[in-house]
């Protein structure tokens, strides 16, 4: 399954779920006169689903890869500096991975 699709099977399974909000990040760079321009959050590391927690407002983020998807440099560096800065983020390869994943949170995992 291409990661597009498993992401949106991911957000609409973690749709219905009250903990949580999440919103699809659109990450990347073009040029426009002369000058690079980026845009999303996190830049090209940037995870693919972003969101907090409810009640706490944590901050989530999920980073979205098939079986045999590795992170990239820049998406292990988002990663990390979400989690040192007291959010919760990691990689999910399936709908299973992603409820599991914000049930860790909820607990108050970092991951």
């Amino acid at each position: 399954m291409a990661e597009r699709n498993l992401q949106h099977e991911i957000r609409l399974a973690l749709g219905t779920d009250t903990r949580v909000v999440l919103f699809r990040n659109t990450t990347g760079f073009y040029k426009h006169e002369g000058r690079s321009i980026s845009y999303g959050v996190g830049g090209p590391g940037g995870a693919d689903l972003l969101g907090m927690l409810s009640p706490s407002g944590r901050f989530v983020a999920l980073e979205i890869k098939t079986d045999r998807g590795q992170l990239t440099d820049d998406q292990e560096r988002f990663l990390n500096l979400v989690r040192r800065r007291g959010g919760f983020a990691t990689v999910v390869r399936s709908v299973d991975d992603a409820r599991a994943a914000i049930d860790r949170a909820c607990s108050g995992a970092s991951e």
